[in-house]
């Protein structure tokens, strides 16, 4: 260091304790106390208001975010599950009926993959910097063609009436229930346990922010309590406006994030939570539905599925089961009406089920299969698995539906608040300054 920087140098290190040294001074006076309470009251004023309106806004976006993005992510996580499964049982069920493959059967199968492709893509999209669902999205997208793939070649094998076609489609569903459905549940799963994170983010209160405000009204009446005293004024008016500026800041901003931690909540109860239940139905369904098609496809080697089957049916079937409990989370007529029909449909498949049992085992075997994949017969397990999945998935619209209303309401709940609260924590510091100001003209 040079010889004529040194006492710049030491001049600029100097001003932390000149500054303390005027300070002090300045608090030896009243007019220097007054000037001094006016600033910290201005910036705790301003940083009240700068800190809430950011979490405000914070708040905003975590509801947008709800409705605009985490919430379709998970739709499409789940879609996805539930179209590579009845991919797999609509595959199972065209290879029953032998030959060429029935037109409609075909375009189910090739829809079901299609809105598996597109719905992969989209939450794809949305994986970044989350290895675990990174990894079931690669998963996804090496094994899906390679099973299409399987269930070509178990098609052509089958029309040509080889033998060989019912153990590629075995091989086929064996991929599918090994890699390909537990990667779209485990994708489902993370994306759900993401909703939930940002559910839980719009209902937690900005406790930062409410105990600046709360801190800042304190100050407010203790500046206006000293005032008093000092000057035998009851009232300063500029100090009593800051101080209703920040109570209306307050019971604005606890009224409006209780409300809106209200609607978020009826939203997860009523909406996501009744969805995820239904969604876990509908896998168990849909699971059923491919063991019920696969144990035929074995031709008296498929005790395997059948047990499944059993054990499966008693999670959608009776008192306690999966509808009943998502039943009781629907908050509108329509759904529960929709769940009750479903319920129906469960045992009048369990009802078919069983008669094509008897009918297998009976020696029946095209009549077993004729009662299991047939689409024109109204009591057939394949005409009671759709209707059965129709109703399912209009009671998944409707949760969706009052998800999307109650997490609207709480986004207009905040409507205007983030401004608010600046434009209030302003005109508190605005009233500090015109308090304090007329004080000290006092002594002038």
């Amino acid at each position: 260091m040079t010889e004529g920087s040194a006492p710049g140098a030491r001049r600029v290190l100097s001003l932390p304790a000149s500054a303390a040294r005027n300070m002090r001074r300045s608090a030896a006076s009243t007019p220097g106390r007054l000037f001094l309470v006016g600033v910290g009251l201005v910036v705790l004023a301003l940083l009240t208001g700068v800190v809430g309106a950011i979490a405000m806004q914070q708040k905003q976006d975590t509801i947008d975010s709800l409705i605009e993005h985490r919430e379709p992510v998970a739709a499409a996580s789940q879609q996805i599950y539930r179209s590579l499964s009845d991919a797999d049982a609509t595959a199972a069920s065209a290879f029953l009926a032998g030959g060429t493959m029935p037109t409609e059967l075909r375009a189910r199968y090739d829809l079901d993959i299609a809105t598996a492709g597109s719905n992969l893509a989209k939450a794809s999209a949305d994986v970044g910097g989350v290895a675990e669902a990174e990894r079931q999205v690669n998963e996804l997208a090496e094994q899906l063609p390679v099973y299409t793939g399987l269930v070509e070649t178990a098609r052509a094998y089958n029309r040509q009436g080889y033998p060989a076609g019912a153990a590629y489609l075995r091989e086929a569903s064996g991929l599918m229930r090994a890699k390909l459905l537990p990667a779209a549940q485990e994708l489902y799963e993370i994306d759900s346990v993401r909703l939930a994170d940002a559910q839980d983010a719009a209902t937690s209160p900005p406790w930062f922010s409410l105990a600046l405000a709360v801190v800042l009204l304190g100050a407010l009446v203790a500046a206006q309590l000293y005032l008093t005293r000092r000057t035998n004024r009851l009232l300063n008016v500029g100090l009593v406006v800051a101080s209703g500026a920040v109570v209306v800041a307050l019971i604005w901003g606890s009224v409006a994030l209780l409300f809106e931690s209200s609607r978020v909540s009826d939203g997860r109860e009523h909406g996501t939570g009744q969805v995820e239940v239904i969604v876990q139905a509908r896998i168990v369904a849909l699971k059923m539905r491919a063991n019920e098609t696969l144990t035929l496809v074995a031709r008296g080697d498929g005790g395997e599925y059948e047990a499944e089957f059993e054990k499966l049916a008693r999670q959608i079937s009776g008192s306690g089961s999966l509808l009943v409990r998502a039943e009781g989370l629907a908050a509108t007529d329509e759904t529960r009406n929709l769940l009750a029909a479903a319920r129906k449909n469960v045992d009048d498949w369990l009802a078919a089920h069983r008669r094509i049992r008897e009918l297998d085992d009976g020696g029946s075997y095209a009549e077993a299969v004729s009662l299991a994949i047939s689409p024109d017969a109204k009591t057939s397990a394949a005409t009671m698995m759709t209707r059965l999945d129709d109703n399912l998935a209009k009671a998944l619209r409707t949760a969706r539906q009052q998800f999307a209303e109650e997490t609207s309401g709480a986004s207009n709940a905040m409507l205007g608040l983030m401004p608010g609260v600046a434009v209030l924590a302003l005109v508190s510091a605005v009233g500090v300054t015109m308090g304090i100001r007329e004080r000290l003209q006092e002594y002038r």
